[in-house]
This record gives C-alpha cells, structure tokens and sequence, in this order.
C-alpha cells in the first residue's frame, strides 16, 4: 500500500479555500458536482452541523454535491448558503421537478477566540468564493480555508493553547482504490505523534511555554474542583473520500471507523468540549460494489490517512496573532538542547 498526498487524489474530488486573515476565520468546500454517495458519524458533545439527517440510511437522498468545512462556529453555517448558489447556478443538486436543490452538508468548529475579529465569521460570499477557489490540486495546508483560526490544547485557556490548522492526506487501500482525508483539527485536547505519543501541539506551560502539559493531566487537577469547567470553543471537522464504490450504510462505516484516526492522533478525542464530525464520500461505479472485507480494509486506511491529515494540521500551521505553532514549540527545544 503506497501513499500519496491529498483528498484530490480521488478522481472527481475538488477543494477550494477562502479565508479572511485578519479576522482569523476561514471556510472550506470539498466539491463532487457529480454527486458522492455520503455518510457522517458525529462524536463529541458540542456539534455544528447541517444536514447531516439525510446522510443516514432510511432517507431518501443518497448522493452529496459538497461538504463544507467552516469557522465561525454555528454563525459559519451561513457559508453553505453560498455553496448552494454556486451550485444551483450550475445546475447541480437534487432534481426536485421545480428545482435543482444542492445537497450540501457542514459542520463548523469554533474560531470566535482565536485572537482575530469574533464579530466577522464565515458567511454566504465566502462560501461561493471558496467554491470559486476549487481546484483538484492538492488543497494549501496549515492556516487556510476551515484552518485559518483554528487552535489546539486548550486545557488552561487560550494563553496556552498552540496554532493549528487543515491537513490532508492520502492512500491507495489496493489496486486502483484511494482513500484520501482532509481535516481541520481545532481540538480541546492535544495532538501527539500516533507512533510515538510524542505531543507535537498542545496546551503550554504557563511558566515554560516550551513545554506541552498533557491535558488529562490539566483534566485530573481540575476534577473535584469548584469552578467553571473548559470552554466547548473546539471541534474537529473533517472528510474522508474513496473511488470504492459503497452504500449509503457502507459510507457512514466509512466515517465511523475513520473516527478511530482521530483517537490516534488526539487525547483526548470526542470529549464534551468537542463536537467532532467526519463526513464521508464515495465515487465509485455502483457495478463493482466491496465486500464486508475490503469495507474493513478501507475503514482501517481511511482511519490512518485521517491520523496522518491530523499531523499535517499541526505541523503545516503557522504561529498567528501571538499563537505559537508546532514548529515554533520545536525550534524553541531545539535551541535550548543546543
């Protein structure tokens, strides 16, 4: 099994940022105009979604025209708006006799407190821009699109908390089948190496910013304590895409056991403060569907390349409005051995 680079390695995907800097909020629409089959599984328990219902089995509408990943917590839903224009004035959605209705899901995860404008979020104009900005090239990592604000560790505030980002990555699962990730990771919880469990980005010490406390160890101190618990100022979104043709029950499998990258990659994952949602999207000729095996074995890859996009996120992003990143926190060590 041989690796690649990014969710546009699946035919038929396209990805488009667009982002207000200054504001420090961003959105991101991963295109399939051709129509996806889709499926979601949302853990945590602070989520921001929109129309996740009808990706699950039993409803009527089986194929996605676009999921989008936005900032702005619930105000950034707003974007699919413009999502739905771009698509609607292409003719692409759901024909519903009087109309073609785009079918677009989204999540958001919260940007509000990342040190830019909390008044400006993503709205409709963004969304249709970064439809605009769509490409099948490999998607811009680190602070882009849906990563622009995001943040992770988060245990003892935002004074300590390390810049984060999107990343992709990507897999070929057995002969022509790919399975690819894309994932904004803006977690409460820090994100360590899945080899080593090395903290690559967490929460800071806030005496020695150069050390990363582990937050069940934050948590533990907390427990038993008056006072207000951590902010749900968080959540992890993301997508997982394949060329494997699958049910609408096989793709939310799909997301499901991707879930399981996250908990690679992230302590803790899924948490109360976090509302993390993984979309999933299948392109594949119905005629050549996968077996119960080969659905586990693209399961497992999508998990991996979902733990290797969470890492590219951190280590992709660059430190923003006094919020150190990933590598900073390593050229601070490093000069300090040295």
């Amino acid at each position: 099994m041989s690796e690649t680079s990014s969710i546009t390695d699946v035919p038929g995907i396209r990805v488009g940022h667009a982002q207000d800097r200054k504001a420090l909020t961003g959105c991101t629409v991963v295109l399939c105009e051709a129509g996806f089959t889709g499926g979601v599984d949302q853990r945590g328990g602070a989520p921001g979604t929109r129309e996740t219902d009808l990706l699950r089995p039993m409803h009527l509408v089986e194929k996605v025209n676009a999921v989008l990943l936005t900032g702005g917590s619930a105000f950034g839903l707003d974007a699919a708006a413009g999502v739905m224009r771009f698509l609607e004035e292409r003719g692409i959605g759901h024909d519903a006799r009087v109309a073609r209705v785009p079918i677009v899901p989204a999540a958001v995860l919260f940007d509000l407190g990342a040190g830019g404008d909390p008044s400006i979020r993503p709205d409709a104009a963004m969304g249709y821009l970064a439809c605009e900005n769509a490409s099948a090239d490999p998607p811009a990592q680190g602070n882009h699109g849906a990563g622009t604000g995001a943040t992770v560790g988060k245990a003892l505030g935002p004074a300590g908390m390390t810049k984060s980002g999107i990343g992709s990555a990507s897999a070929i699962a057995w002969q022509h089948v790919r399975v690819a990730a894309l994932i904004a990771a803006n977690a409460f919880g820090e994100v360590v190496d899945p080899q080593s469990g090395e903290i690559l980005a967490g929460a800071r010490h806030p005496e020695n910013s150069g050390v990363f406390l582990p937050t069940m160890q934050v948590l533990a101190g907390m427990a038993g304590k008056d006072g207000p618990p951590p902010p749900g100022e968080n959540t992890v979104i993301g997508v997982v895409a394949t060329n494997a043709a699958l049910t609408v029950e096989q793709a939310n499998k799909l997301a499901q056991m991707a879930h399981n990258g996250l908990a690679r990659t992230i302590r803790p994952a899924h948490s109360m403060f976090d509302g993390d949602t993984i979309f999933a999207l299948a392109g594949g000729d119905p005629s050549s569907p996968v077996s119960p095996m080969e659905l586990s074995l693209l399961g497992e890859m999508a998990a991996e390349t979902v733990a290797r996009a969470v890492v590219s996120a951190v280590m992709e992003a660059e430190s923003v409005a006094g919020i150190p990143s990933a590598t900073d926190h390593r050229s601070q060590t490093t000069d300090r051995r040295s």
